[in-house]
């Protein structure tokens, strides 16, 4: 199992990778690297829904997604933070947590089904 959340975590960098691309690409021959990160990208989210239920897997890429990109934002493009996105980053945060939870409930009936 540690295997496909390895995928979800390098498919959740590569995602930030291009993100970050986005906003620093100068010529049109970066534009293949940004290409090369999204194909990596999606090869790594492919292989972690192979071994996830894809929610999940799409659930906490999204999260990390957001919640990554959002403090790109902050941090190394000098975006400003409010109240209001700071809570709504709690209930993403929070709703992917609860799928994990959920995911290793449906697991742990799984697996007692087996038996």
């Amino acid at each position: 199992m540690s295997k496909a959340w390895g995928y979800v975590a390098l498919t959740s960098f590569f995602e930030l990778v291009w993100i970050f691309s986005f906003n620093v690409v100068n010529a049109w021959w970066q534009w293949i690297f940004i290409i090369a990160f999204i194909i990596i990208d999606f090869y790594f989210l492919t292989k972690a829904c192979e071994l996830l239920p894809t929610g999940t897997v799409y659930a906490f890429f999204a999260g990390v997604g957001t919640l990554g990109t959002t403090l790109m934002d902050i941090f190394l493009f000098n975006e400003t933070i409010d109240f209001g996105k700071i809570v709504f980053i709690i209930i993403l945060i929070a709703g992917v947590i609860g799928l994990k939870i959920a995911d290793g409930i449906d697991e742990k009936k799984a697996m007692e089904g087996l038996k």
